[in-house]
């Protein structure tokens, strides 16, 4: 008896444990479904200066669904490219798996993303754009090998100061509801994967 309650305590503890876990994050993009770009793509991405890149999906090497998000790139020294999804780009099917406006932000303290590295020692610029158009900045370091999940907390982003929006309003703080977010591969060449773009709760 003592027995079978004890394994009735230590189910109920899991459970509890795995609806906490549930609540820890809000997935806002999964990747899955049609990877286009142009004006009625899903994926906004391009390059500049002598940069090139490649965006498709990809289902052998993935971190959840049925595929992940594969960029193959080179980034020159003078270049520069970005892949972004969210609201108000110009690729209008872009969006996220939720509206931002139906977001409560208020509720998380951070943005998350699943990166496939490749030990390649290149730095991967995450941007996001808030509210006022002003882009904010973190920088992953692919120094790991498969799949990682990256936190970066809304504290630990840094303004743009190489180039911002001419509509950005610079007001030195983070205004929500976000509108987008972009990877850019800083340099050098290679493949990356990403995947399940997240929120994840105070």
């Amino acid at each position: 008896m003592k027995k079978v309650l004890f394994l009735s305590i230590v189910c109920a503890l899991c459970m509890t444990a795995v609806c906490f876990a549930e609540k820890q994050f809000l997935v806002i993009d999964d990747f899955e479904g049609a990877i286009s770009g142009g004006p009625e793509g899903t994926v906004d991405f391009g390059t500049g200066n002598g940069s090139s890149l490649e965006v498709t999906a990809s289902t052998d090497i993935k971190q959840s669904g049925k595929q992940a998000l594969k960029v193959t790139f080179d980034a020159v020294p003078s270049g520069y490219m970005w892949i972004a999804r969210g609201q108000n780009l110009d690729s209008k099917n872009a969006g996220w798996l939720l509206k931002t406006e139906d977001i409560a932000w208020e509720k998380y303290s951070a943005i998350s993303f699943y990166m496939y590295g490749t030990n390649s020692g290149i730095d991967v610029a995450f941007d996001i754009k808030d509210s006022g158009n002003e882009i904010w900045r973190f920088i992953v370091k692919d120094d790991f090998k498969g799949w990682k999940q990256i936190v970066c907390a809304f504290d630990k982003f840094y303004a743009r100061d190489d180039w911002q929006p001419d509509t950005a309003d610079k007001n030195g703080q983070i205004d929500f509801p976000l509108k987008s977010y972009q990877f850019e591969p800083r340099s050098g060449k290679g493949t990356l994967y990403f995947d399940a773009v997240a929120l994840i709760e105070k």
